[in-house]
């Protein structure tokens, strides 16, 4: 049990307030009598925290506990209507949508393929409406693959072509005009880290480093519990990290083929397996095959083998380089090459990793089920949202 603090009787009900409700969203449904208890307040207190909590439209009665000791006890409970929340995962050709409440209950959800060249407001705006959301939105995350280059406003890391109609001046108040309410667009990984941070396989670590691996490459950064962006917002962007053996940006242009993902991204990992008499359709599938084939014992299974020996030597050769700056005490892998490889993948990155570095950072696979993006994002707009009801518009009722 905290004890109560001590301040101006303004500061005093904001904080307390605060505090009620994040014990409330963590714990609840709870009576006056647990509230007061986990949150150090007194009966009293307890009692004008929740009628003026109930005022605000932020907690409603939840019915009684009874069958136990003493009186029956009214219960409370956040309400899950007093805000909502927008995730959008938007790729080329698709937009994904989930909303939520204030409690991170799915309320809705839609995925919109984009076949049209529609304004990018009316393509977003479509897709949520059709997701469904019960009211109005407080804030809306959206995930794409680039980064908002927070010194032009212009996103950056994607060409016209990945994202049509993306690369507009004044990016984030055109969205936040045309869809009403507040926006934050992220990139797709350092959503997906955030995922791993509050529900996923890094929820022990403050320092670690997320490398998403499919037909592309790219990275995320917490350190210190914190998502670290850069300078220009583009921390993390490893996929044309000059990587030995293979072509800079000097060679083959700003957005060509070179660097660590021409090194080990899919369509690389799919030729070099072929070389290793790995035949299939795709990389995600050529993985999969060389590991059911490692586990045989003939010519085919140490062919097998030593494939993916090479990929995972080429996948740690970009970690060891991050790691040699960052100093993780986590690398976590996630995307399609590592969905595909599974432990037997992991092992082998963690050994080459440590025998490349002084340091010996853990390496684990993707802890978390569905999309990814989306959950990040919504793990980021509740988080802003709640921050703003349980803390700036309590103090400004104060």
């Amino acid at each position: 049990m905290k004890p109560p603090l001590h301040g101006t009787p303004s500061l005093m009900r904001a904080i307390n307030e605060g505090r009620a409700l994040r014990v409330l969203l963590e714990r609840g449904p709870l009576t006056r009598p647990e509230i007061g208890e986990l949150t150090g307040l007194s009966k009293p207190t307890a009692f004008q925290l929740l009628a003026r909590l109930q005022e605000a439209g932020l907690v409603v009665a939840d019915g009684i506990r009874a069958g136990q000791p003493g009186p029956t006890a009214e219960i409370y409970r956040i309400n899950p209507d007093a805000a909502y929340v927008a995730a959008l995962d938007v790729t080329h050709d698709r937009i994904s949508v989930q909303i939520a409440d204030l409690t991170g209950t799915i309320r809705g959800e839609h995925t919109l393929f984009q076949t049209t060249q529609d304004p990018l407001v009316d393509r977003l705006a479509a897709a949520i409406t059709a997701a469904g959301p019960p009211g109005p939105l407080r804030r809306i995350v959206i995930g794409v693959q680039g980064a908002v280059d927070p010194t032009t406003g212009l996103l950056s890391y994607a060409t016209d072509e990945d994202l049509p109609g993306w690369r507009i001046p004044d990016l984030l108040p055109t969205l936040r005009t045309g869809l009403g309410t507040e926006v934050d667009v992220e990139n797709d990984v350092n959503l997906v880290a955030l995922a791993e941070q509050a529900h996923g396989a890094a929820t022990d670590h403050s320092d670690f480093v997320l490398l998403w691996a499919d037909e592309g490459l790219g990275s995320a950064l917490v350190i210190g519990g914190r998502l670290h962006r850069g300078f220009f917002g583009g921390a993390g962007e490893v996929g044309y990290m000059p990587t030995p053996g293979v072509a800079t940006a000097r060679d083959g242009g700003r957005f060509g083929h070179h660097g660590y993902q021409a090194l080990v991204g899919g369509p690389a990992v799919h030729d070099l397996l072929r070389t290793y008499g790995v035949e299939a359709p795709d990389f995600r599938r050529a993985v999969s095959a060389a590991v059911t084939l490692a586990e045989g014992t003939d010519r085919a299974a140490e062919e097998a083998r030593a494939g993916l020996r090479l990929v995972a030597s080429r996948l740690a050769v970009g970690l060891a380089a991050i790691a040699s700056v960052v100093d993780p005490g986590l690398v976590v892998l996630t995307g399609g090459l590592p969905a595909a490889g599974g432990e037997l993948l992991r092992d082998l990155v963690e050994r080459e990793l440590h025998a490349l570095t002084h340091s010996r950072p853990q390496v684990r696979l993707s802890a978390l089920e569905g999309n990814p993006v989306l959950a990040g994002a919504l793990e980021l707009g509740l988080t802003a949202v709640r921050e703003e009801l349980f803390e700036g518009v309590l103090v400004s009722r104060s």
